[in-house]
């Protein structure tokens, strides 16, 4: 058994930032996710894509984000368990042992729930051969667009997901732009971007129609589109790309006993504690009057919840509000001279 001061269940942005709360207050973490490396939704969906809401960083990637983040808590030596996914929470005391799929088993006071939405993953293509291709001609996210250079792209989907990479590979790649509505969900501005290239024909944009078939053995060859009006189109294709949305699954969390609001954790928005003393939810999974879903309040949130998860494991222990600008002990806890 592994005793340590917090559980983190969830290494994304917001989980990776309770490391650096909890570790500036002395305490110690591990951190458990069911992805095989740290990052979350940033680097699974838009690793790439540009993010502008994170104060004093006026543009950065999903991917940049969570290496400053890893470097930043690298003087608190956390321990992560990557690839595994908790199973079963128990109480004892006023202690909770964690336990995973891999039969690891962890003992601490706090357990602080950042798993974003759960669990989730990709809506799949519905034609029965897509599966087999697969990571290599067919991908749900993009992780290295580099990949699609000069290449010839379909991109499923009408929201903000299959608009951005369309615009974003088009400028070294062609572009189908393949929805089965007439309309699109994205936001306007884009559209209006992707509008233009049309004209320009550096995308295509083909409307009310689905994907049919594919052809090809190994890596697909070209696919083959149905319209409403049952015409069927050959589409040559090097890569397929599909945004489609998510599938939120909370999984075991459903079953913790906590005061859960549709696929949400509610919480006391003093401290971010769940209706179970010692677990808090941060993040997109919990819900409070006024929450916006925003990294930024994911950061607030959590600082508020290293406060109290520091007065359960020192319960001997005065806690003192410091500055890192003036705390000498938190800047020897920094590695700082």
């Amino acid at each position: 058994m592994i005793k340590t001061d917090t559980i983190i269940i969830g290494a994304g942005p917001i989980g990776l930032f309770a490391v650096h709360q909890l570790g500036i207050k002395g305490l110690k973490a591990v951190v458990i996710d069911n992805l095989d490396r740290a990052g979350g939704q940033c680097i699974e969906l838009y690793p790439d894509k540009p993010i502008y809401d994170i104060p004093a960083v006026p543009e950065c990637t999903g991917e940049e984000l969570t290496k400053k983040l890893l470097e930043q808590i690298k003087p608190f030596n956390a321990d992560f368990f990557l690839n595994e996914r908790v199973d079963e929470v128990k109480q004892d005391k006023k202690n909770w042992i964690v336990k995973t799929n891999n039969n690891n088993e962890f003992y601490a006071p706090n357990i602080i729930i950042a798993g974003g939405v759960g669990s989730f993953e990709p809506r799949k293509l519905a034609v029965k051969e897509a599966e087999k291709f697969e990571g290599k001609s067919i991908f749900y996210s993009v992780r290295d667009k580099q990949k699609f250079k000069n290449k010839n792209i379909s991109i499923f989907g009408g929201g903000d997901s299959a608009l951005d990479w369309a615009l974003e590979l088009s400028k070294f790649s062609k572009i189908n732009l393949i929805h089965r509505r007439d309309k699109f969900r994205g936001a306007p501005h884009t559209l209006s971007e992707i509008k233009k290239l049309e004209k320009n024909g550096k995308i295509s944009i083909k409307t009310s129609c689905q994907l049919e078939s594919i052809d090809g053995d190994e890596i697909i060859k070209s696919i083959n589109v149905k319209y409403e009006d049952g015409k069927i189109e050959n589409i040559k294709t090097d890569f397929v790309l599909s945004f489609f949305g998510l599938i939120m699954k909370l999984g075991p969390i459903a079953e913790w006993g906590l005061n859960m609001n549709k696929k949400t954790i509610e919480v006391n928005s003093k401290n971010f504690e769940t209706s179970k003393k010692g677990i808090f939810a941060v993040g997109d999974i919990c819900n409070y009057p006024g929450k916006l879903k925003l990294i930024l309040s994911g950061f607030h949130e959590v600082a508020l919840a290293s406060v109290e998860c520091f007065k359960r494991a020192r319960p001997d222990e005065k806690y003192r509000f410091e500055f890192t600008t003036s705390s000498k002990t938190i800047q020897d806890r920094l590695g700082k001279k």
